[in-house]
């Protein structure tokens, strides 16, 4: 099983927020993140499952 890992970036892209606002998501535990070194990256199924949290029913 392969997992995709997104960047900050293109998370804030998908999602129209800021880069800022993904970062807070990730540091305060609200989607699961990764840190490599001084970056991060999201595993593309925590990004839906916080989309389908934070939205339910869509």
């Amino acid at each position: 099983m392969t997992t995709n890992l997104l960047t900050v970036a293109e998370i804030a892209a998908q999602m129209r927020v800021s880069k800022m606002t993904v970062y807070r998501l990730v540091q305060s535990g609200a989607m699961n993140g990764i840190r490599f070194d001084r970056s991060y990256r999201v595993p593309e199924t925590a990004v839906q499952q916080y989309l389908q949290f934070v939205n339910p029913g869509h």
